[in-house]
């Protein structure tokens, strides 16, 4: 596991990392290869490249061809040349940052896992505008598409939180027609909870326990 980027800039309404982990900023790629190129002379295999919004990485490569400002798929492809690197892995992306470049590498990049863990939260757009999360469903779809496209049976994976302020029955049916329509490898889903001090936690229309619980058995169910 290697930590790439920290932090971030998205302010979703109902998570405190931008307020406990602060703004975004992502590690040198000199530091980076070399760490990894220490973990390949020890024998790993696999990296995983973590980060709280890891796909927002920007990092700049002063000892490196190209210099400042080095994408996520930029670093990725150049991680692959490693010797002895077979595998790698990037968690957690935000579908506002997943550039062409970067799903192109998961295509050109065979050392890239094909697998993708990218959260949408819910699948109405009532909801994802509450949450702040800055797309649309048709927007994370049309992502899975060309990621998808790049890289034909790629396992996708996404996180979920059922029973957000103001979520109806037509906003919970909308998360599980996505789901149906994307057909996930894996889920990691959740009730909402009010965290202190985020906007969601002050809203109005917060949703009953026991509705909560029947949406997420649904939801899991599916």
């Amino acid at each position: 596991f290697v930590s790439v980027q920290e932090g971030c800039d998205k302010f979703c309404t109902f998570c405190v990392v931008p307020y406990t982990r602060g703004a975004e900023i992502s590690r040198n790629v000199d530091d980076i290869v070399a760490e990894v190129r220490d973990l390949a002379a020890k024998g790993v295999r696999e990296i995983t490249l973590l980060g709280q919004n890891v796909n927002a990485f920007h990092g700049a490569a002063p000892r490196l061809e190209g210099g400042d400002d080095w994408n996520l798929g930029r670093l990725v492809r150049h991680l692959a040349k490693i010797g002895g690197i077979e595998r790698i892995r990037y968690t957690t992306s935000h579908p506002r940052d997943m550039d062409a470049d970067l799903i192109a590498a998961h295509g050109d990049t065979s050392a890239m896992m094909p697998f993708l863990h990218l959260p949408v939260q819910s699948g109405s757009d009532r909801v994802l505008k509450a949450m702040n999360r800055g797309h649309s469903a048709a927007e994370y779809r049309d992502i899975i598409a060309a990621v998808r496209e790049a890289c034909p049976g790629i396992a996708i994976a996404s996180d979920f939180i059922v029973g957000f302020p103001g979520e109806s029955d037509a906003d919970f049916e909308a998360t599980m027609q996505l789901v149906r329509d994307i057909g996930y490898a894996i889920a990691y889903s959740f009730k909402y909870s009010q965290r202190p001090g985020t906007p969601a936690a002050g809203m109005a229309l917060q949703v009953p326990e026991d509705v909560k619980d029947a949406r997420l058995q649904a939801l899991q169910l599916l």
